[in-house]
């Protein structure tokens, strides 16, 4: 999410997923943060993955795992799919 999103944010509809680091320097988490109750307060879904340790994209595998298991709930949820059981990953815990 970012500066374009902030300008259109009254012309998304559908369920949002956003993912954020908060160490992002080129998307400052205000701008999602604003953005995501901007849509919040219109009624419009919105599922919210803030990581604090995490920049412009994940490094740290835990929070990689977890971005990629919300994702699966949030696409399972709104195409109609089916949420991956179990781990991600083998040797891991859900």
């Amino acid at each position: 999410m970012g500066p374009l999103a902030i300008s259109r944010v009254d012309q998304i509809r559908t369920p949002l997923m956003g993912v954020q680091g908060g160490n992002d320097p080129r998307v400052v988490k205000a701008e999602s943060d604003q953005i995501v109750d901007a849509l919040r307060a219109r009624g419009v879904e919105v599922e919210y993955l803030v990581k604090q340790n995490e920049g412009h994209g994940f490094v740290n595998p835990d929070n990689t795992i977890d971005m990629f298991r919300t994702a699966d709930r949030f696409l399972a949820r709104h195409l109609g799919g089916q949420q991956t059981a179990g781990s991600v990953c083998p040797g891991r815990t859900p």
